[in-house]
Parts: structure tokens; C-alpha cells; sequence
């Protein structure tokens, strides 16, 4: 998510807004951005990583102007189809917003049966009966947060007839059965014979169609319109019945507005990516060869190296490498490999790691996955102190509001960067090892790379601990989940002001440098206060610490390692005055011991808590337990705890990682009840006793890895497609290779393999012979699990609807 710019400004003297912006699947909001304030032209910058658990129809982004008092005004939107995102995947994009219409904000699909009867009446007249049974339809949007309350009406509509009929309401429901059966009349002139019975004469149904529009109910309210489908009657033509599913669509008028308002564009950076994971065992070659990168010789020779060499973003690449090697405790040797190479073309000392190459961004995925819980307990106390505090730390001039005093700004602003770095240089101890490997062969090559340097050792292990992990937490604490909401601009500029101190305080004092490289006036006098020799003291002893092979003295108890925070809603345990059970809303903390929820975020006393050794099973609950949608259930040793996530997205995260971390405890279940027990009965199967054993199999058991959330098959088959989308350049690689053990002599010009970093052409031949081989093998259930999956889910089928009219 980028920025957007030329909003439409307001009509009257004040014409700036405070916009933020959401991703939506169809019209399921799953996060938003920060608030930008005062700006026709917002700058948001921020990044969004999720897995989508569910089909979808369009990807949104809708934006929206802040309105305190009111409900907040959506200025315009970008819609993107699914089948049309691999088309801007992969590059930054300008979008024009399209204007927000009731009638086009639609999702979920219907399930219809026709039948065409020929019946015979007194006078001996041939009359078709059309009968239209209206099942069910599925995944129906919120409607203000909450499950609608739908009918549908059902017209026959032509040249010279709109007859319509309507369903019952279903309440509370996003996929609400209906299961009515409407009879419409089509009269024909002809006399009956036996020529003509169950003969269907087509000029009498070819302008007929059978029109089905979705509702939601409000009652005092105006009824607010969900999409509608067409279907012409001729589909009958040839068959006595025809059933299938169609996906709602909007009104024909759906986003056609009147206005012809510029109203702005959206610049966004997509990467969309559709995998289908196959059995483990196809997996082996490729994972082994993999595996074996850091002990290739040269390792711009190994296969991984050459996946960062021919992937057209090496970010895409590095994602799934790192995770996989980690998993299997590859990547100290193969990090520290690829840095070893970066550092042969360093020439300066003072540039050491400062680019992107893959080297750089392995350590900072890695950073981000196995540092989570460090940044947890190291950052995450000091800034909730700043986000609930209003204190002010602007110390420029010319943003200083008015009644602002400088003084007591620099003195907030000196008191949370001296408390931040006194925690920072005191958290060696909780360092991750991963890390603390890494740092110290990150050392020892720095040294023998410019041994005259004395500060390189430190500025080595500095540029990343200090410049890409320390700061970028700080100024970016949601992105690390450190906080659950964007901090408000002013927050958002204390951090930013925080940030540029710290980072430059690790790097100055790593290097010893008797001045600051702020460019800005205002933050050089500031850093003066810092510019004492027991900063630089402190700076050294931390990164000697985080860069030492001495083994860590263990405190005798693990801390616990956090996996998962944020606000859900939860069934009330106890009863209310009513004598009914409601729904709270609650923050909910998962660590590697237990899963608490509390009443608010930073409060130390758990109002709950299941040890995780008591978990005995995660699972989706059916949405007719509660008409609610995106709930699963924790089912422990005690009652089940009944759980609403905010969207699908945070359900799907919260079950998978609660799996994961329960993965392993004796006695988990092998069948569970699908829905809840309610009045005395399990609503799934009926059973009377709370007790009795669930009716349904537990889903299959995912892989256990508590502190790194990694399914290795996945990341393999992401790293096999990754492959097969660069083989164009794979086979440039390989011609390289051949033209340079051919032609040993100078290159005259540049070549198409200049580009390559290619310093054995044998080995690296090699290895593009066999990765050629796996990629090729793993080519064939592909095809045959696409051809299975293209079969199988038949055109109109619930998988695979029907979309617009069918002819």
C-alpha cells in the first residue's frame, strides 16, 4: 500500500481530509492503514503479508475519509477480479478510484434449480410451467459488522411480464438455506398434440429470464441490496432441468455512476501468489538439493544463490529460502557464505552491508522471523509508554505548534531515547542465538576484510542489529506486532524522531565518530547530549556480547516465546443477568506456555488462561451456533472456549498458529462437534450428553514448530514455482555458463550473463543441470493435480459458480 494522490478535495474553505485506506475481500474488511492527516495527496507506505483462507471474487482497497462524529465517508475504490492479479503482480501500479455504489457492492453466490413442466389445461391448451427452487446461498457479506438478515425476490421477467414472488427472511445468517420452490406460468397458443408434448418452442422463452435478487431486511431501515443473478430460460432448451451456482452480481447499473468527479488514484504494490501443495514426498529432491547450498563451493554456485540470481525480485526468493533453511538450522552457514561474497566487492569500510543484495535481505527476513520475541520483551514496554502518552517531542522549528516549548520537547524526546538505548544495550542476554551466530562470523570475515579498520567488527554487527532491526521496530512497531493499532501522527513522529537517534547512536558509537551525520539542524544540537564517551561504551560492550561464541548462562527457566497477540470477542463462560450467554470483546495473548485473554492491551492480570499442554484440539465452529461468522472453538480440559475473530484472515492465523504450538501435547482429540452445545444438546448431531465424543474428524495435523511458524512443503513448492516462472532466465544462465568455459579470454562487450554472478561455470552448470531435473519431475503431478482439479470441479458447481448470465 503506497499513497494516493489527487483525492477530491472538500467543497468548502477546509479542503483537506484525514484518510486512511483498507483491504477488503469483496466486502470483508482485513486491515487498514494509519490515518493520514490534513492531505488530498497521502503518503501511507505500508506493508500487508497475509494468506487468504477463503474464495474471493475481487480484491479492494477502498479509501476513506475520518470522520469523528459521523460514520466515515469512502471517497473511492480499486477493484481488482482474482483472475486479473497475477497481471499486476509484482510492480507498482497507479489506479484510478472508482466511485462507491451501493448497488455493486455484492459478494456470495446462490444455488438455483429450473424446471420447464408442460402442463394441459380444461380446454386443452398447452401451458409451461417454470419452476424455480431457491436452495441456499453462501457467503453473504456483514452487514454493519453483523451477519445479515436476507430474503431474496424472485421475478420472471420479459417484453410484456415482470412477475415477481418473494422468500422468507433468514435471520442472521451469511448463508442462509432457503429451500422455496416458486411456480411462474408461460402460456402458448398452440393446441396441445402429441407432436408437441414436452416439445419447448424457443420463440416463446427466448426473451424470458429468471431474475433472483438478494436483500438484506431493515426492517425500519431501507433495505440494503446484497446482488442479484439472471438466468435466461432457455438454459432449458435442451434439458428438462438445470441446476447450478451463480456468483451475485451487481446491478446492471452496479458502479456506472453519474458523476464524472475525478476522484483520484491509488498507487499499490501487489504480490499475488496461488500455489497448490503437494504431498511431501514430491518434495524430496528439490529440498535436499536446496539443503545443500552452504556446503557448495563456490556458493554463488548453489542452487539457492542461483534462485536469488534469476528471480525478477529477489525479496520474492527470499522469503521462503530463509524459512526453509532455518527449519532446518541451514542458513548460519549459508548467510554467512553469501555475506562473504558481498564483502569481497566491498571497497569501503564505512559502506559495509548497506546495500540490498541477497546477502542483506536474508539476514533481515531472518531478523524479522526468530527476533520477534526479543523485540517483544526488549521494545514493547517502552513504546506502549509512548503511545499512551500525549507528551510532545518535536524539536523542529518550523512543525513546533503553537505553545509548543522546545525545552521540555528535547527533555520528553532525551528521556525515551535514553530509555529505549539503556534497555536495547542490556538485552544481549536475550538475543537470539540464530542471531548471535550470524553476527559473529559477520565479525570475524569484517575483520580479515579490512584489517586495519578497528571499528569494522562493530560497524559490521551495528548495520544490522541497530540500523535494520532496532530502528525499523521502532518506527514501524505494528508491522512487528509490538502494537495492535497504527500510532496517530503524532505518535507516529515522536517514534520516527526515536528511530533516527538510536540508529545513529549504535552506528556512531560502533564507530567512534566525532560527529553526527544528521543532515537536519535541529537534530545535530540535539544529538550533542549524547556525545559522551559511555554511549560509545555501552554500544561496544553490546555488540561484543550479541557477537561472542561464549555460551549464554541460562537464567534455569526459558522464557516463554510469544506467537500471537490481538482483539477478539469471546462467549461469556458465566451468565449474565438475563440468564443469557453474550459475547465480550477481549485481548487475547498466545505464547509458547499459554493462551490468555484479558480486557485490555498491556494489562498484566489474565482474566483466563489455558495452558497450552491443555489444548486439546483447534477448530472452526459452524456459523449456525451462534449466527456468527469466523468463530473457532478451543477445546481444553475444561468447556470449549468459543472464539470471533474480526475477519476470515485473523481467524485462519489464529487456528493455524494455535495448532501448531498444540501440536505435540498427549491426548488430543480425534474428533470434535462442529458446532456448539447449546440447551442441552449438541446442535451438530444432536447428543444430549456434553460428553459425548465429537462427530466429526479432527482436520489433519500440521507440523510443530512452536517458536518458527514454518511448513516446509509449502516454501518448497513456493521455491519450485518460483523456478518454473524463471526459466527463461535459468536457460540464459545455462548458456552463460557454456560460453564462458568455452571462451576463457577477456568479454569485449557486455553480454546478456554480465548481470550474473557467476564465478565457476563448471559447478554452476552443474547445478542448473539439476535443478532442471527436479523442476521437470515435479512438472508432472502438477499437471495431473490440475487436470484432477479442473475435472472435478465442474462449471456451476459450489467450487467453481457460475459467474453472469449463462447462455
Amino acid at each position: 500500500m503506497c499513497e494516493a494522490k489527487n483525492l477530491l478535495p472538500y467543497l468548502g474553505p477546509n479542503k483537506m481530509r484525514d484518510c486512511f485506506c483498507t483491504i477488503n475481500l469483496d466486502q470483508e474488511e482485513v486491515y487498514r492503514t494509519q490515518v493520514v492527516e490534513k492531505s488530498l495527496s497521502p503518503f501511507f507506505s505500508e506493508e500487508f503479508y497475509f494468506e487468504i483462507p477463503r474464495t474471493f471474487q475481487y480484491l479492494s482497497f477502498y479509501v476513506y475519509d475520518k470522520n469523528v462524529l459521523q460514520r466515515d465517508l469512502r471517497i473511492g475504490k480499486v477493484a481488482i477480479k482474482k483472475e486479473d492479479l497475477c497481471n499486476h503482480s509484482g510492480r507498482e501500479t497507479w489506479f484510478s478510484l472508482q466511485p462507491i455504489d451501493s448497488n455493486s457492492e455484492v459478494q456470495g453466490k446462490v444455488h438455483l434449480e429450473l424446471k420447464l413442466n408442460e402442463l394441459i389445461t380444461e380446454n386443452g391448451t398447452v401451458c409451461q410451467q417454470l419452476v424455480v427452487h431457491v436452495k441456499a446461498c453462501h457467503g453473504l457479506p456483514l452487514i454493519n459488522g453483523q451477519s445479515c438478515d436476507p430474503y431474496a425476490t424472485v421475478s420472471l421477467v420479459g417484453p410484456s411480464r415482470n412477475d415477481q414472488k418473494k422468500t422468507k427472511v433468514k435471520k442472521k445468517t451469511s448463508n442462509p438455506q432457503f429451500n422455496e420452490i416458486f411456480y411462474f406460468e408461460v402460456t402458448r397458443s398452440s393446441s396441445y398434440t402429441r407432436k408437441s408434448q414436452f416439445q419447448v418452442e424457443e420463440e416463446d422463452i427466448e426473451k424470458l429470464e429468471i431474475r433472483i435478487d438478494l436483500w438484506n431486511n431493515g426492517n425500519l431501515v431501507q433495505d440494503v441490496f446484497l446482488g442479484e443473478i439472471k438466468v435466461p430460460v432457455n438454459v432449458l432448451r435442451n434439458d428438462a432441468s438445470h441446476q447450478a451456482w451463480y456468483l451475485l452480481q451487481p446491478r446492471d447499473n452496479g458502479n456506472k455512476s453519474s458523476k464524472t468527479d475525478d476522484l483520484g488514484s491509488l498507487r499499490l504494490n501487489i504480490c499475488y501468489t496461488e500455489d497448490y501443495v503437494l504431498p511431501s514426498e514430491y518434495y524430496g529432491p528439490l529440498k535436499t538439493l536446496l539443503l545443500k547450498s552452504p556446503d557448495v563451493q563456490p556458493i554463488s554456485a548453489s542452487s539457492a544463490y542461483i534462485l536469488g540470481e534469476i528471480c525478477r525480485d529477489k525479496n520474492d526468493a527470499v522469503l521462503p529460502l530463509v524459512r526453509l533453511l532455518l527449519h532446518h538450522d541451514k542458513l548460519v552457514p549459508f548467510a554467512t557464505a553469501v555475506a562473504e561474497l558481498d564483502l569481497k566487492d566491498t571497497q569501503d569500510a564505512n559502506t559495509i552491508f548497506r546495500g540490498n543484495s541477497l546477502a542483506t535481505r536474508c539476514l533481515d527476513e531472518m531478523m524479522k522471523i526468530v527476533g520477534r520475541h526479543y523485540l517483544k520483551v526488549t521494545l514493547k514496554p517502552i513504546l506502549d509508554e509512548i503511545c499512551e502518552s500525549s507528551k510532545s517531542c518535536e524539536i523542529d522549528p518550523i512543525k513546533l505548534k503553537e505553545g509548543d516549548n522546545v525545552e521540555n520537547n528535547k527533555e520528553n524526546l532525551r528521556y525515551y531515547v535514553d530509555k529505549l538505548f539503556s534497555t536495547i544495550v542490556k538485552s544481549s542476554m536475550s538475543c537470539p542465538t540464530v542471531m548471535c551466530d550470524i553476527f559473529y562470523s559477520l565479525r570475524q570475515m569484517a575483520t580479515q576484510r579490512f584489517p586495519n579498520d578497528p571499528h569494522v567488527q562493530y560497524s559490521a554487527v551495528s548495520s544490522f542489529v541497530f540500523l535494520r532491526f532496532f530502528a525499523v521496530a521502532v518506527v514501524s512497531p505494528h508491522t512487528f506486532h509490538l502494537r495492535p493499532h497504527h500510532p496517530d501522527p503524532q505518535t507516529v513522529r515522536t517514534l520516527t524522531l526515536i528511530s533516527k537517534t538510536i540508529q545513529t547512536l549504535g552506528s556512531w558509537g560502533s564507530l567512534s565518530k566525532s560527529k553526527s551525520s544528521f543532515k537536519e539542524t535541529f537534530m545535530c544540537e540535539f544529538f550533542k547530549m549524547f556525545q559522551e564517551e559511555g554511549y560509545i561504551m555501552a554500544v561496544k560492550k553490546f555488540l561484543d556480547e550479541i557477537s561472542s561464541t561464549e555460551t549464554k548462562v541460562s537464567s534455569g527457566t526459558s522464557e516463554p516465546v510469544h506467537l500471537k497477540e490481538g482483539e477478539m470477542y469471546k462467549r461469556a463462560q458465566g451468565r449474565t443477568r438475563i440468564g443469557k450467554k453474550n459475547f465480550k470483546k477481549r485481548w487475547f495473548c498466545l505464547t509458547s506456555r499459554e493462551l490468555t485473554y484479558h480486557k485490555q492491551p498491556g494489562s498484566k492480570d489474565a482474566i483466563y488462561t489455558i495452558p497450552v499442554k491443555n489444548i486439546l484440539a483447534v477448530e472452526k465452529l459452524e456459523e449456525s451456533s451462534f449466527n456468527k461468522k469466523n468463530m473457532f472453538q478451543v477445546i481444553h480440559t475444561e468447556k470449549p472456549l468459543y472464539v470471533q475473530a474480526n475477519n476470515c484472515v485473523e481467524a485462519n492465523e489464529w487456528i493455524d498458529v494455535l495448532c501448531r504450538v498444540s501440536r505435540c501435547n498427549q491426548n488430543r482429540l480425534s474428533s470434535y462437534h462442529p458446532s456448539a452445545y447449546l440447551n442441552g444438546n449438541w446442535l451438530c448431531c444432536l447428543e444430549t450428553s456434553e460428553n459425548a465424543l465429537g462427530c466429526k474428524p479432527c482436520t489433519a495435523g500440521v507440523p510443530a514448530d512452536i517458536q518458527i511458524d514454518i511448513d516446509e512443503d509449502r516454501e518448497t513448492e513456493r521455491i519450485y514455482s518460483l523456478f518454473t516462472l524463471s526459466l527463461l532466465k535459468l536457460q540464459k544462465m545455462e548458456e552463460a555458463c557454456g560460453t564462458i568455459a568455452v571462451y576463457q579470454g577477456p568479454q569485449k562487450e557486455p553480454d546478456d550473463y554480465s548481470k550474473f554472478v557467476i564465478e565457476d561455470s563448471v559447478t554452476t552448470f552443474k547445478t542448473i543441470q539439476q535443478i532442471k531435473s527436479v523442476v521437470e519431475k515435479l512438472d508432472e503431478p502438477h499437471e495431473k493435480y490440475r487436470k484432477k482439479r479442473s475435472s472435478s470441479a465442474k462449471y456451476g458447481s459450489k467450487e467453481n459458480p457460475i459467474i453472469g448470465k449463462t447462455f
